[in-house]
């Protein structure tokens, strides 16, 4: 699988949006500096849940560039959205004797007893949106993700302030922690908006959106017709099957704004204006990757986590436009960063 240069977009800082960001114009690193040395020949497994997820898919190459720079063995397993096959995973990790399990999207409340005899394994557990809030917890040395409140409001935000009395369905899955704190977020900014309407939240499976998205925009359109005015997703996937369905049903006007994760998908048909998609918040997955692989050597190190939060940054097509070809995340250092610290030259911890 290919890394779609499109990705590079999501390290935008544009501070005339007034979201967050994680690097000024000249690229300053709000990251780690300091930390211990790389500790190589590590075994990891990448359990994803479901590798059809652009954004799980992403952090994964990323990881998996950084583990080649620290020396580690990495295996990817992909759950295909199955929790028997994910407790598999577990098992066949321990049976290997892996250093380390990455739960790629994976619920660390689902399979909770695998996760405790991972645990009493010896094997470190990182998550990627393992749970709803960055840090540790739920037996997670740590869990890298922004802050899905964060990501949401600021997807909502951008509604209320654009739209004069805007009638709003949210697609969901609330098999998932994190959507659930978005559906929150985004609930709260509607509901205090006296313009806004919170028309229904639309609980559609990640792993089923192809086969349902049809159905559900024919059921919403039948109910709340002209009312219909904006679309909010906890994730893009939900807007890579929406197009045509909206189009069959004559609703050209209606557009939609993701809250996360900015995949390349989303960010091509935001720059291309093709489709009614006009806004994601993006997470910078790729610098995630990384973090992903610093917290789990800080971990092998028998040191605390870093405590570093990346930021969301919203994306629109005239975001995009002043672009051009550049490849912004070039200005943010987070490659160098990271192994400046492994190699044992960062500035005094």
């Amino acid at each position: 699988m290919k890394i779609l240069r499109s990705v590079r977009v999501l390290t935008l800082v544009v501070a005339s949006l007034g979201v967050g960001g994680q690097a000024d114009a000249d690229g300053a690193w709000a990251g780690p500096t300091a930390g211990p040395p790389g500790q190589p020949g590590k075994a990891v497994v990448f359990l994803a849940q479901d590798f059809r997820n652009g954004g799980i898919a992403s952090v994964y190459r990323a990881f998996a560039n950084a583990a080649r720079q620290l020396g580690w063995t990495v295996t990817a397993v992909d759950g295909r959205d199955d929790l028997v096959r994910i407790r598999q995973a577990f098992d066949a990790a321990i049976a290997r004797k892996a250093d380390a399990i990455i739960l790629g999207g994976v619920q660390a409340r689902g399979p909770e007893d695998e996760i405790a005899r991972v645990r009493q394994a010896g094997i470190v557990l990182v998550g990627w949106h393992a749970v709803a809030t960055p840090g540790p917890g739920r037996g997670l040395f740590a869990n890298v993700t922004t802050d899905p409140r964060e990501v949401a409001r600021i997807a909502a935000e951008y509604v209320t302030r654009n739209a004069k009395r805007p009638g709003v369905v949210i697609f969901s899955d609330d098999r998932f922690d994190i959507a659930n704190a978005k559906v929150q977020s985004m609930r709260d900014v509607i509901q205090a908006c006296r313009r806004c309407e919170l028309l229904t939240v639309e609980n559609v499976k990640l792993s089923e959106v192809g086969a349902r998205m049809k159905g559900a925009v024919a059921r919403l359109n039948a109910r709340f017709g002209a009312r219909w005015t904006h679309s909010l997703a906890i994730n893009d996937l939900y807007f890579d099957e929406i197009n045509y369905p909206l189009l069959e049903a004559g609703r050209r006007d209606i557009e939609n704004i993701s809250a996360g994760d900015g995949s390349a998908r989303a960010i091509g048909r935001i720059r291309a204006g093709q489709s009614q998609q006009v806004a994601t918040v993006a997470e910078p997955v790729n610098e995630q990757g990384w973090q992903l692989a610093d917290e789990l050597n800080r971990a092998f190190a028998g040191v605390p986590p870093s405590g570093y939060v990346s930021r969301p940054i919203l994306v629109t097509r005239p975001v995009l436009s002043g672009l051009g070809s550049a490849q912004i995340d070039s200005r943010l250092p987070y490659a160098e960063a990271y192994q400046r610290i492994w190699m044992g030259k960062e500035g005094k911890r």
